[in-house]
Order: C-alpha cells, then structure tokens, then sequence
C-alpha cells in the first residue's frame, strides 16, 4: 500500500471516529429539546382554563367529581368530612352537614365547573354554577364553608346571621387538617356516594 492511500485511509478513519461523537451529542441535544417541549406543553395545558358541565358526585362541602374530574370550589374551605363543630347543645357533623347543604343546593341539577389552575392534589379549582346560582359563594352564605381569599363580603353576612357553623364555634378547616395531619384530601368517591346523588337523599340528616 502506497504512503498516500494510507494517509487518505487514516483521513477517514480519523474523521468518521470524530462525527461519531458529534452525532451521539447531537441526537442528545434534540431528545432534550423535545422533552422541553413536551414540558412546557403539558404546562400550558394544565394552565389553559377548562370548563365542564354535567352530573356531579359531591365528595364533601367543597369538592366535587364532575365527568370524572375532581374539583376543589375556588375561594372556598368547607368542614372535613369527618369535622365536628360545636353548638349550643353539644357537638355535630359539621362535615357531613357541609356536604349535604352542598347536596341540597345541586338537587341534581347539572352544574357547570370553570377554572384554570390545580391544586397540589391535581384538582380542578374552579367557580361552579347552577344557571346563575354561585355555587362556591352560596357555600358561604350559608355558612356551610369558610372564604379562603374570595367571598369575605359573604362570609360577614353569614357571620353576622349566625348561619351554619357560626351559630356555635368551630375550629378553621385548614387549622382542624394541620392539627391532625391530615392531607387536605375529600372523602373518596364510592357506592354510598353513588346512591346518595342518585337517591337524592338531601333531606336525611347524617
């Protein structure tokens, strides 16, 4: 072999030995990027304001499962399910009356569910609407949930009609969860959910 066609053979070799490297980076940095696409996507999705309408499940006085989506009432925080609360003569459910006053005020009708956000637990938080009724405000009015950064003109109504939990005394849902560590997680929904909304057992005390 002549001294020039082994230098020429030793060109190539040499340089296909350096695309190699150059290649394996490359096809690196375009996974990469599509991953970060894929990230950001999935960001502004989970961002994009969605809305729902249907049939729901209630799980507590505060969330609901709406086309097989939970979702958390916006500006809201009503009893845990398993909450009491004092009044006059004694301790009650609060929780379990929370729920039913949301169960009352649904009365099975179809709901309507917008928002844009999630919380921690991937719920919805979402202002839901029977027509023009306000669900999460109605919450509050009544005294069935505290105002959590919205409602506070509807809390002081409800506060100075003594409605709900502010006829007697109550320790704040978020102070009653932390106390007990306690995911701020609502009851799961099951059968004894599904015979209820489908009962419409609004007027059975619990």
């Amino acid at each position: 072999m002549s001294q020039m066609r082994r230098y020429r053979l030793y060109r190539k070799r040499s340089g296909a030995s350096r695309r190699r490297p150059r290649g394996i980076f490359d096809l690196c940095l375009a996974v990469a990027i599509l991953g970060m696409l894929a990230l950001v996507v999935g960001r502004v999705d989970r961002a994009a304001v969605r809305r729902e309408a249907g049939s729901v499940i209630v799980n507590d006085g505060d969330t609901i499962t709406l086309n097989g989506q939970r979702i958390r009432l916006l500006g809201i925080d009503a009893p845990e399910y398993n909450q009491t609360c004092m009044a006059d003569d004694g301790s009650y459910r609060c929780g379990r009356q929370a729920r039913e006053a949301l169960v009352k005020l649904i009365a099975g009708r179809v709901v309507a569910c917008e928002g844009g956000k999630r919380d921690r637990y991937d719920r919805l938080l979402a202002i839901c609407k029977i027509g023009t009724l306000d669900l999460n405000r109605a919450m509050v009015e009544q005294g069935w949930a505290v105002a959590y950064g919205d409602y506070g003109d509807a809390q002081r109504t409800a506060k100075a009609r003594q409605a709900g939990i502010w006829a007697g005394t109550f320790e704040r849902p978020r102070d009653w969860r932390a106390s007990r560590n306690i995911r701020d997680e609502p009851a799961p929904a099951g059968f004894l959910d599904w015979l209820w909304n489908l009962f419409d057992f609004s007027g059975v005390a619990l």
